[in-house]
């Protein structure tokens, strides 16, 4: 059998993990409302039209990515964002924007060229 491992690892979380769960727009959209702070599994799926167990397992696969954490506080576990699995997936593409500013510049002077062509 053979294991392929990804080389793109930014401190604990592995960026396929961290890709997939984001890939989802509910799990997208809980990371957006935990961006605004800390909250239940029960107040995270107040705007979704799923139950509360579907809710809870889109947390889990944050957790298990690296994106979200769950405290404790008296009867209640609030979920949290982990912004350093964010700030690996921010570094990863942080990786690629010269090669997106080149394509932009390159884009530009394009268009620049197109409209002096264009110019009486």
């Amino acid at each position: 059998m053979v294991e392929y491992t990804t080389p793109d690892t930014r401190g604990d979380v592995p960026l396929d993990a961290v890709f997939a769960a984001l890939a989802d727009p509910t799990r997208r959209a809980i990371v957006h409302r935990l961006a605004a702070g800390e909250a239940t599994v029960s107040e995270l799926a107040r705007p979704f039209p799923i139950t509360l167990q579907a809710v809870s397992k889109h947390v889990h696969v944050l957790e298990h990515a690296g994106l979200v954490e769950r405290g404790r506080r008296a009867q209640e576990r609030p979920c949290r964002l982990r912004p350093a699995a964010l700030a690996a997936v921010s570094g990863w593409l942080g990786d690629y924007r010269t090669l997106w500013e080149a394509s932009f510049d390159r884009l530009d002077q394009h268009l620049d060229d197109h409209q002096e062509g264009t110019r009486p």
